[in-house]
This record gives structure tokens, sequence and C-alpha cells, in this order.
């Protein structure tokens, strides 16, 4: 008896140990939000394991567990008609208002879901309901992308399916066809999610066949680049809830079917290093001493080293394309942009690619209006219904929302 209460104790502080994570004091539910990261850090490790044992892909796996969960809390309304169909061979999810009375054009939003581009379904609960909410509110026809997925399709495969969607749906005809105001179009995505809309927006504004151009452009959290994993915020977020530096080096990788070797190189920075030159035209659109205002650069140092691994870049070119990594777009293409949202937060690794990017925007004359929320994680905005409902998701929806329905 003495010898299973041992057990039972070792046990319990195993698992006090394994949920517990050191959260800042202004986090608003920081138990529910450990809980939340322990579950998901649970799942990774299963699937890790199923990957290590030939079972399967860890993303394919871990995506199943979560579209198995995902589809457990799904919504639907009688004000919203939702139709699965294609635009120019993409998958996509629409919603529409139902029209009372005389027909008039609607405002729009196409959506782009986050995941690290491996995870996530517009089809999804998360997605559909925060969709659905947004149709609502808005009385606007919500477009939310069905991009192909990690580890089946790696960039540009995401950018592509995008970008394909949208210049089908930005056509006259089909704006005509669903009853849409051409001039009151925005793009949004949260994430890598976010990621896609910027780098679709921007592809957009350089193409000169287009009929129809985005007027606003609203990122949540978005990820922006893959140069330097030791900004401020990748610093004092390196080990934090959801999304985590290292899981986010390992999204890139998967992103660029890259090698998981170059993982920890990356984490020092060793891919940029001075002594490669491939990087020295992107250093300054990127250089967070600058560009990050002080209360967000605090006492933190940027990690350049002198010497790295050129290999690094050579292997995985994609590391400099702006379809991938917005942020390291030229001035003119910012100057370009439509006025833009870019919703942050503080416990994100992900929070200075949000506000660099708003920088280099700023500066290129666009305007721009940050959402900063300090009590906020990664990923926050999704999680506004049971067992995952927080504060800190219904905040910053709504308050998304708000901009969207003031600014559309």
């Amino acid at each position: 008896m003495k010898s299973a209460a041992v057990v039972l104790a070792g046990l319990l502080a195993l698992g006090a140990y394994y949920v517990y994570l050191p959260l800042p004091g202004t986090v608003s539910q920081p138990w529910r939000l450990m809980a939340l990261d322990a579950a998901f850090r649970v799942a990774q490790d299963t699937c890790n394991l199923a990957h290590f044992l030939g079972i399967g892909h860890h993303l394919r796996v871990l995506n199943f567990l979560i579209g198995s969960f995902d589809q457990t809390n799904s919504q639907t309304s009688e004000r919203v008609k939702i139709t699965d169909t294609q635009f120019d061979g993409v998958e996509v999810r629409v919603y529409e208002p139902s029209q009372e009375g005389e027909k008039r054009l609607k405002r729009s939003v196409v959506y782009i879901h986050g995941g690290g581009w491996a995870l996530a379904s517009a089809r999804g609960g998360y997605y559909n309901n925060l969709c659905l909410v947004m149709a609502e509110s808005l009385d606007a026809v919500i477009v939310s992308i069905e991009y192909r997925l990690v580890p089946d399709f790696h960039f540009p495969a995401q950018f592509d399916d995008v970008m394909n969607a949208v210049k089908h749906f930005m056509l006259p005809e089909v704006l005509a066809h669903y009853s849409v105001d051409p001039n009151r179009v925005a793009i949004s995505g949260d994430s890598a999610g976010g990621n896609l809309a910027a780098a679709v927006c921007q592809e957009m504004t350089q193409e000169e066949n287009v009929t129809n151009q985005f007027k606003l452009q609203a990122l949540i959290y978005p990820v922006l680049q893959p140069l330097d994993f030791n900004t401020p915020s990748y610093q004092q977020n390196e080990i934090t809830a959801v999304l985590s530096r290292f899981v986010m080096v390992k999204f890139w990788l998967d992103y660029f079917n890259g090698d998981y070797d170059f993982a920890f190189s990356m984490m020092m920075n060793n891919h940029t290093a001075l002594d490669v030159d491939l990087v020295s035209p992107f250093r300054e659109r990127l250089d967070w001493t600058f560009l990050l205002p002080s209360r967000f650069r605090k006492n933190y140092k940027p990690a350049v080293p002198a010497t790295g691994k050129a290999e690094i870049i050579q292997a995985l070119p994609a590391l400099l394309d702006v379809r991938a990594a917005p942020l390291l777009a030229e001035r003119e293409v910012f100057r370009l942009q439509p006025k833009t949202y870019i919703l942050t937060c503080e416990i994100d690794v992900l929070r200075d690619d949000g506000l660099m990017y708003a920088k280099r925007l700023e500066k290129a004359g666009v305007e721009v209006t940050v959402d900063h929320f300090e009590d906020c994680f990664h990923g926050c905005m999704i999680f506004t219904v049971w067992p995952t409902n927080f504060f800190a998701g219904h905040l910053t929806r709504d308050s998304y929302i708000k901009w969207l329905d003031q600014n559309l």
C-alpha cells in the first residue's frame, strides 16, 4: 500500500512538472493555458513517437488528432449559408449571410487559416466557427481557403493555392455571382495564414492584369520571416505556451522540406551569420534594433554570429524568397500595400514579426493599426468554445472584427 502511494505521488509530481509552465503575471486564466499547452505537447510527443515507430509522419498524425477533436465543436447558423466548392481547383468554404429584402452588394473577407502550413482546416470547427461569427457580425461574404498541407506538399504549393483561389474570387464575374462589392474586399489570416495573406497581398498589388485589389489586409499574429530566431520576442518566449522557438523552427523546416539537422543551427542564427553573403541584402529589412520600439526591445541583444553555416541557405534558398518571407520584400512593394491591421500578442515568439512588418509599412506610407495584447498568447483568437474557451480568444476576436466592421 505504501509503495502504491509513493508511485502515485511520483506520478502526480511528474504530471504537475509536465503541466506547469512559467507564464507572465499578466496572462489571464494561466492554469487553463498551461493545460492547453500540456495537451498540445502530449499530442506532439505521441506523434513524434508514432513517427519514430514508422506509423506515420508526425505532422500527418497530429493533424488527424487535431481534426478529430476539432469536429466536435463545429457550429452552424440558419442565417448563414455555407457552401464547399472550388476556386480554380482549390477547395474553399464560402459563408453567405442571408439576403433579406432587396438584394445588395456585400463586403467580403478572404480568410486563410493558420497551423504552421501543416495543421488545421477551413472545414474544422475552430475556423468554421470564426468565419461563421465573421459572416454574421459583418454581414459579409467570407471565403475560407483550404490550401494543401505539409507534409504532403511543401512551399510554394500553399502560396500557389491561395494565390490561385484569390485571383479567381476577385474576377468581376465571380464577385458578382456572390453579390460582393469589388471595392470592399479584405484579405486576412492568422499565424501561417497571416504569412500567406501578406505574401499574396504583396503579389496581387504587383499584378498588372488584376482588375480588383484588396481594400484591406488584416494579419493576426503572422509569421513573416525565417532569418532571425533571436528577436526579443523569440528570446523572451523561447519556451512558452502553444508555440516555442524550436517548434516554430521545425515548422519552417517542414514548410521547405528541409533537414531537421539544421534546426539548432538556425535557432542560433548560424544560417544568417555575417559571413553568409547571400543574406547581406536583407539584413536591414529586419533590423529589429531599429524597427522595434524600445519597450519591446527591452535589454535583449541581437544574435549575429561572425561565422556560420552558409550551406543552410544554399540547401534552402526559399529562406530568402519573399513569397515565404514577406518581411523581406523591398520598400517599393510595401508602398503598394493596402490599409493594414496587425494583431500581436505579448506571449508569442512571433510578436516582433508583426511589429516589424507594421513599422516597415508605416515607413512606406501605409496606414497601419497595431492591436497589441499584453495578456494574450499565440493562437488564442480561435479558442472561444468549450473546452478551449479563453477570455483572450473573445477579446482578440471581438477587437479584430470591430476593426473590420469600421474599416471595410
